[in-house]
């Protein structure tokens, strides 16, 4: 029994050493990408935040301008208010707390139709880096493209290629 156990043992050895060679002698080519720096030193990027910024600048300065009225609005009530008749002071009260829910709303909504248009900004600038990445993938010969891990060596650090083919692509589509 033990010659038995013996002989499986040993052929064990022998065949993991065997799948083994051929695997040590294949190396790997391997390519990191950090999408938080392409999404911060694309040129695209940029772009969409200006872009995002130049939609978005007028409501926010509407909605500004808005709670600097409603907090004067405010102030002018907490000084007056002791000296304002019951009736008046309850309808002024009702009054600037619908005029508050009306701008806490405004708030709401225009965050998020900013955030809504930041992901599909942001979810179009990762499509064509993932293109790009695919792209010099197969050019390059890469076995495995990581994106976003906890730690890599910076030798298989490919963003910087990533984001000068993002730019050079921006620049021939203007």
């Amino acid at each position: 029994m033990n010659t038995l156990l013996r002989l499986c043992f040993t052929s064990t050895v022998l065949l993991g050493s065997l799948v083994a060679i051929p695997l040590q002698a294949q190396e790997i080519h391997i390519g990191y990408v950090k999408t938080e720096r392409i999404f911060k030193e694309a040129a695209s990027a940029k772009a969409a935040e200006s872009r995002l910024t130049q939609e978005f600048s007028k409501r926010d300065k509407d909605i500004v301008a808005r709670g600097v009225a409603f907090k004067s609005d405010v102030d002018k009530f907490e000084m007056e208010s002791p000296t304002l008749p019951e009736t008046q002071r309850l309808v002024r009260q009702k009054q600037l707390a619908d005029e508050d829910r009306a701008l806490q709303l405004l708030r709401r909504n225009f965050q998020e139709d900013l955030t809504a248009r930041k992901n599909d900004e942001l979810q179009l600038l990762m499509t064509n880096a993932n293109k790009i990445i695919k792209q010099m993938a197969e050019a390059g010969k890469y076995d495995f493209i990581f994106q976003d891990a906890v730690y890599v060596n910076p030798k298989y650090d490919i963003t910087d290629k990533v984001i000068k083919t993002l730019n050079a692509q921006g620049e021939k589509a203007k």
